[in-house]
């Protein structure tokens, strides 16, 4: 079974459809298909059913990342569904817990910018009314997120199968 991944931000445009597609990406290059699922899912309901943000997908095109998808807006069923769902920002992160008031998914958020091994930024920040220059910045930060997150699910797994091991003997 995959380990399942939901990425998050506001509208579901420009980071979390970014993050979706580049460790999608990752994925395929490491040849880790069937091994991990991706998913993408904003917070508000502003752009249900709209195509990735022009500007994003044109600036990932240009690192050869192709950008797929429509955006949905995060459900509770999520919290089910996914294994790790990560935020992009504090108010992404506030916004899903407000979802579990009792905190029984909690230990399944996490902040993106926790997987950063080289950038220091503690939020991937909002690039949608900025230039060109916040999508390649928001690009970046997340290139070296996913990096970290596909070595922690790697290590996630390992320790599952390990414990599956483990518990047949």
């Amino acid at each position: 079974m995959p380990y399942k991944l939901l990425f998050v931000c506001l509208g579901n445009i420009c980071r979390s459809p970014a993050a979706e597609n580049l460790m999608n990406h990752l994925i395929q290059q490491e040849s880790l298909a069937g091994e991990i699922a991706c998913d993408s899912a904003g917070t508000s309901s502003y752009h249900i059913g709209s195509p990735p943000d022009r500007r994003m997908t044109a600036a990932a095109h240009e690192r050869g990342i192709p950008m797929h998808g429509c955006a949905r807006q995060f459900t509770t069923s999520d919290f089910e569904e996914f294994d790790l769902i990560l935020a992009m920002d504090r108010d992404n992160y506030a916004d899903i817990c407000r979802l579990d008031p009792t905190g029984k998914y909690r230990d399944k958020v996490r902040l993106m910018c926790e997987f950063c091994t080289h950038h220091t930024l503690k939020e991937v920040p909002d690039p949608y009314y900025g230039g060109q220059k916040g999508f390649d910045q928001v690009l970046d930060l997340l290139t070296d997120a996913c990096q970290g997150l596909l070595g922690y699910v790697a290590s996630v797994k390992n320790d599952r199968h390990q414990s599956s091991c483990l518990d047949s003997h």
